[in-house]
């Protein structure tokens, strides 16, 4: 199957890309390198999945239409998976212009283009908080809950604009506090891990009171290739562990595995902040999908990265 993948310098793309090359599949994509973290990760993904995979990460920002439709009427791809957005929830309330530039009307270019070129088949991620508000484990038949942050009502509005797509099979992923190696660094376990060994403080919100369904990133990829083989017209699913971890508990991994404790400045909660999650996986554990990586092992696996890529 001839796979294309947005955003495929990211932290889940490369990952993705580098399984599906694996299982023979041909993958092709492309990323526009924005800025919201260290671009120079994103070029090492890149770099690594050209020199190890042959995998070309092309240069298409979602915002040049012409440049979309020119990629996908040229590749002619089989399946897309749109991962490609501006992401986190923080962030999304200092910028929320970029959110709503880049994931509504850069997917809305990218619908188009798909359209255009007669591709019938895409994967597209959503997040956990489009469910935020209703009863916890959070199924994915509830209804869309209220959002906190610019960068939940995008892609709220992106569930919307798929489902009313003239593409034939599409199908949206509610994904779960994704990490791993090869993270980004705006998330909790790299910016706890960096602060930690360079002695800094950490921020901790809502005084430590949070929990978190982390989930790994080699689970999230198996979960994204069990739905490639399960296409249908319309459908959601969330993509979790499927178990809570309270934050403290989180941090206390992360200090076992530093052999070092952290500093801790205990705030109140981020207002663009859920106080927790939870997936209730039910859905698509019934086509195969079965997350093996618990935090225990996730949490080394990532500083294993960090401390070989770092020092």
């Amino acid at each position: 199957m001839k796979v294309a993948i947005t955003g495929l310098a990211g932290f889940i793309g490369s990952t993705l890309a580098k399984q599906l090359k694996n299982n023979g599949h041909n993958v092709v994509g492309f990323d526009n390198y924005n800025d919201y973290y260290d671009v120079n990760l994103k070029h090492k993904r890149a770099n690594i999945l050209k020199s190890e995979y042959d995998i070309t990460v092309n240069n298409i920002d979602l915002m040049d239409s012409r440049g979309l439709t020119d990629f996908f009427v040229y590749e002619k791809p089989d399946m897309v998976v749109h991962l490609a957005a501006y992401a986190g929830v923080r962030h999304s309330m200092e910028a929320p212009m970029k959110y709503v530039m880049n994931n509504i009307v850069g997917s809305q270019n990218l619908i188009q283009a798909m359209e255009a070129a007669n591709v019938n088949n895409v994967i597209f991620a959503s997040t956990s908080c489009t469910m935020h508000g209703n009863p916890l484990p959070w199924n994915e038949q509830e209804k869309l809950g209220p959002q906190l942050n610019p960068y939940g009502y995008s892609k709220s509005c992106n569930e919307n604009q798929f489902f009313t797509s003239n593409i034939e099979n599409t199908i949206g992923l509610r994904f779960f506090t994704v990490y791993g190696p090869w993270g980004r660094p705006d998330m909790a376990l790299f910016d706890f891990t960096r602060a930690i060994m360079a002695d800094e403080t950490i921020k901790v919100f809502n005084f430590g009171d949070m929990k978190r369904d982390f989930t790994y990133v080699d689970d999230i990829v198996n979960g994204i290739e069990i739905v490639m083989n399960n296409m249908t017209n319309r459908d959601i699913y969330n993509i979790g562990y499927g178990e809570q971890v309270q934050l403290m508990d989180f941090i206390s991994e992360i200090e076992k595995n530093l052999g070092k404790e952290a500093k801790k400045d205990f705030v109140a909660q981020h207002p663009a902040d859920a106080k927790e999650t939870w997936s209730d996986t039910t859905k698509l554990q019934k086509l195969g999908y079965k997350p093996t990586t618990p935090i225990s092992v996730g949490v080394k696996n990532f500083i294993d990265w960090y401390k070989g890529f770092y020092i």
